[in-house]
C-alpha cells in the first residue's frame, strides 16, 4: 500500500492559510443596506469589493464559511494568458478579433496582479515563469501545431521546444513566455486589508439562498435576513442563484486533483501542462525555504467517475516518473467550472436584469479569468464602457458548439437522476466498517451512510437539496458529491460546493 493510501494528508493551501490568517468576520443578524451586495469571498468577489470601496461605494461581500477556504485557497495559481489548448479553438468558434480579446483580457489581468504586487509590495512569492504545453502523442502534436499557429494569428510570443526538463519523452511543447505564479491567499490577504481599510463591510457564515430581484435588488439568506442593494454580484464559484437564467443547464462541474510533494530531482521551473488526457500539471512553490512541487490533473465530472482515491494514485505514478518522491506533504481536489463553450460567464444575469450580475465558468484559470472579471464588473457597476463586455455577456448563444454541447450535458443530468432514482441499493447502515461510505437503504428509502474511524455513523438523505438528483460517495475526499450539477457535501451533509445553498437533511439511526 502507497503512502498516500495510508491516510488522510492535510491540504495545503488550508494548513498555509493559517501563517496569516484575518480576524472572523460577524455573521449578518439583521437586514442591513448597501451599494453593493457580493456573494462569494474567492478572487473575483474580493478584488471587485476592493476595486469598488476604492470608488467610494458602499459594499459589502458575503461569503457561507470563511472567506478565502473555498476554490481559490484550493488553487494551483498559475497567472497565465495560456489556458492548455484554447486559442485554435476559440478562433474556430468565435472568430479571430473575440480570440484575440480573450488573450488580451486575460493578459491585462496578468498585469493588473503584476501592479498590484509591486504597488502594495505584496510578499505573496510572485515570480516570472514560462507557460509551456506539452504533447506525449502524435495526436497532442497535432494540437500543439495548430495552437502554435493560433498564437502566430493573434500576435502571442512564443516558442517550440522539442523537449522540457523531466524525465517525460515529448514530442514537442509550446511556451508562452513571461507569464507568472503566486500564492493566492497571501495576495488576497493584502487585498482584503485595502478593502477593510477604504470601508468594506464583511459577513462570513452568512448564506445567500435566493434573490428579490425588484427595482431595488435584495439579497435573501438562510437565517431569514436580507440584504438591499443597488447591485448584487454572484461571484460564488457557481452561481447561487443559478435558476434565474437556467445556468444549471449551461455549464458544468469538474474536479481535478492536486499533489504537493518534495521530489528527489529539483525542480528546474516554469508551469506546464499536457495536451493530452488525462491532464498532468507540474509546477512548483515555495514552502519554508524549500521548493514544494504541485503535480495535479486526472479531471472528471463530479460525482462520477472511478473511486476518486485512484486519481491520486495516479498523479503519484507520473511524479515518480517525472521527479521522483521524496516525500509526501499534501493532496487536495479542486472545483471548476466550465459554460458550454469554455467562455466565462461575467454580466447581468438575464436581459431584464441589468442589476444582478454574476461571474462564472473560468475552468482551471480562476486567477485570470477571475481578475478579469472583477475589472469588468467594476465598469459595469460604474456605467463604464469595456471592451470585453460583449465577449463574456452570459446573454451569447452560439450554434456550435452550444447546441450540441448543451444536450450532451443535459443528457448526461438526466441519465445520472434516472439511475440514482431507480439504484437497488442491497446495503444497510450496520454493514459499513470503519471509514467506509456508501449508500445504504433506511426504512427503505436510499441514504448515505458514513462510518468514521471511531465507528460512529453519519447517515444522510441522498437527495440533492439543489434540483434533486442523488449524491454520490467520494473516498478520496470522504464526501457526498452530485452529479447532476457538481454539489458537494460533507459526511453530515453541510454544503461544501454549490449550487445547493441548503445541507442535506440529517437522518436518526439508533
Amino acid at each position: 500500500m502507497t503512502e498516500i493510501n495510508k491516510k488522510q494528508m492535510p491540504t495545503f493551501p488550508e494548513s498555509y492559510w493559517r501563517e496569516f490568517e484575518l480576524p472572523l468576520f460577524n455573521k449578518l443578524t439583521e437586514d442591513q443596506s448597501f451599494d453593493v451586495g457580493i456573494v462569494g469571498g474567492g478572487i473575483t468577489g474580493i478584488t471587485t469589493s476592493y476595486l469598488l470601496a476604492k470608488e467610494g461605494l458602499r459594499v459589502a461581500i458575503i461569503e457561507a464559511g470563511r472567506i478565502l477556504t473555498g476554490t481559490t485557497g484550493h488553487t494551483t495559481a498559475k497567472i497565465t494568458a495560456q489556458h492548455n489548448i484554447i486559442y485554435d479553438e476559440f478562433i474556430n468558434h468565435f472568430g479571430q478579433e473575440k480570440a484575440k480579446m480573450y488573450y488580451e483580457a486575460n493578459s491585462d489581468a496578468l498585469h493588473f496582479i503584476q501592479k498590484m504586487v509591486q504597488t502594495y509590495e505584496i510578499d505573496c512569492d510572485y515570480s516570472d515563469e514560462d507557460a509551456i504545453i506539452y504533447a506525449t502523442t502524435t495526436q497532442g502534436q497535432d494540437k500543439i501545431n495548430k495552437e502554435h499557429e493560433a498564437y502566430e494569428k493573434l500576435g502571442i510570443k512564443s516558442s517550440i521546444l522539442n523537449k522540457i526538463p523531466f524525465e517525460i519523452e515529448i514530442k514537442s511543447a509550446l511556451a508562452m513566455h513571461q507569464q507568472g505564479q503566486f500564492h493566492p491567499l497571501k495576495y488576497l490577504h493584502k487585498l482584503v486589508r485595502l478593502f477593510i481599510e477604504a470601508g468594506g463591510t464583511i459577513f462570513e457564515n452568512t448564506t445567500a439562498l435566493d434573490i428579490d430581484d425588484g427595482a431595488k435588488p435584495q439579497i435573501m439568506l438562510r437565517n431569514g435576513k436580507k440584504i438591499n442593494c443597488q447591485h448584487i454580484v454572484a461571484a460564488s464559484h457557481f452561481p447561487f442563484c443559478d435558476k434565474k437564467g437556467l445556468y444549471f443547464a449551461r455549464m458544468y462541474v469538474e474536479r481535478a486533483y492536486i499533489l504537493g510533494l518534495k521530489t528527489k530531482k529539483s525542480f528546474p521551473g516554469g508551469m506546464y501542462i499536457s495536451a493530452d488526457s488525462p491532464t498532468r500539471s507540474l509546477r512548483s512553490t515555495p514552502l519554508n525555504g524549500e521548493k514544494l512541487v504541485l503535480v495535479s490533473g486526472e479531471g472528471h465530472k463530479t460525482g462520477q467517475g472511478i473511486d476518486t482515491l485512484q486519481h491520486y494514485l495516479n498523479l503519484e505514478e507520473f511524479a515518480e516518473q517525472a521527479l521522483g518522491i521524496k516525500e509526501y506533504k499534501y493532496r487536495w481536489s479542486a472545483q471548476d467550472m466550465y459554460t458550454l463553450d469554455k467562455m466565462p460567464f461575467v454580466g447581468p444575469i438575464t436581459e431584464n436584469q441589468p442589476r444582478v450580475l454574476i461571474a462564472t465558468g473560468y475552468r482551471k484559470w480562476g486567477m485570470t479569468n477571475g481578475t478579469a472579471a472583477a475589472l469588468l464588473l467594476k465598469d459595469l457597476i460604474l456605467n463604464k464602457a469595456n471592451p470585453y463586455e460583449e465577449l463574456f455577456t452570459p446573454q451569447r448563444f452560439h450554434a456550435d458548439p452550444d447546441v450540441k454541447k448543451f444536450i450532451s450535458v443535459n443528457a448526461d443530468v438526466a441519465k445520472h437522476f434516472v439511475k440514482g432514482k431507480l439504484e437497488f441499493i442491497p446495503k444497510g447502515p450496520d454493514e459499513l466498517t470503519n471509514d467506509e461510505g456508501s449508500p445504504v437503504m433506511v426504512d427503505g428509502k436510499r441514504c448515505g451512510a458514513y462510518k468514521d474511524r471511531e465507528g460512529k455513523l453519519h447517515i444522510v438523505d441522498t437527495t440533492c437539496t439543489h434540483l434533486g438528483c442523488e449524491v454520490e460517495w467520494n473516498h478520496g475526499e470522504r464526501t457526498w458529491d452530485c452529479p447532476c450539477h457538481g454539489s458537494r457535501f460533507s459526511i453530515d451533509g453541510e454544503v461544501l460546493d454549490g449550487p445547493a445553498a441548503k445541507p442535506l437533511m440529517k437522518i436518526d439511526w439508533d
